[in-house]
């Protein structure tokens, strides 16, 4: 009688264990598709933000054509990005067309004191640092669950239930990863 007791309370111990890895990973699953909605919300405001600083210069860049319509090219495309990674490479090659365009707003004096251009500038500015943070706390809840389907024995549980591994937010592009290059 006491072997079945044993047996039925070890039973009900593996049972539990099993159920509350299984809601540790739903959460940290949870949490790292919450962390990608976040970043998404900033990103759509930077995709908003840009068609109205690109007609704001349209007026002074009358011979810059071809980088504005490089910046709304590769806007439109991480516009249609989906996913940690296809958004990753969109977003640098926006970053990159977005860095062409403010080199050339330097030429430009009428536009840089324009107070509407300013002020997109400045949300852009704004929108940028929180894609960062919010990017950086993406990382943060993929990692942790990262580690906890990889960790024994919540591994088997992972497996059993088909949870798989997300993918970063990562820089492909070395020369973003290059610290600038400051000269007085």
């Amino acid at each position: 009688m006491i072997v079945l007791w044993v047996v039925i309370g070890l039973v009900v111990v593996v049972v539990l264990w099993v159920v509350a890895t299984y809601n540790g990973l739903v959460r940290l699953r949870n949490q790292f598709k919450n962390a990608w909605a976040q970043i998404d919300v900033q990103l759509k405001r930077r995709h908003d933000l840009i068609p109205n600083l690109v007609e704001t210069a349209k007026g002074y860049m009358t011979h810059e054509r071809e980088t504005l319509e490089a910046v709304t090219k590769a806007r439109n495309l991480a516009a249609q990005a989906s996913g940690a990674g296809e958004a990753s490479q969109a977003e640098q090659g926006l970053t990159g067309a977005l860095g062409q365009f403010f080199l050339i707003v330097e030429r430009y004096p009428d536009l840089k004191a324009n107070q509407n251009f300013l002020s997109l500038q400045e949300e852009l500015a704004s929108t940028e640092n929180k894609i960062g943070f919010a990017r950086q706390f993406y990382n943060d809840q993929v990692m942790k669950h990262n580690i906890r389907i990889q960790s024994f024995p919540a591994t088997v549980v992972a497996g059993t239930f088909h949870f798989t591994q997300a993918e970063l937010f990562e820089l492909e592009d070395e020369a973003e990863r290059e610290v600038p290059e400051v000269k007085f």
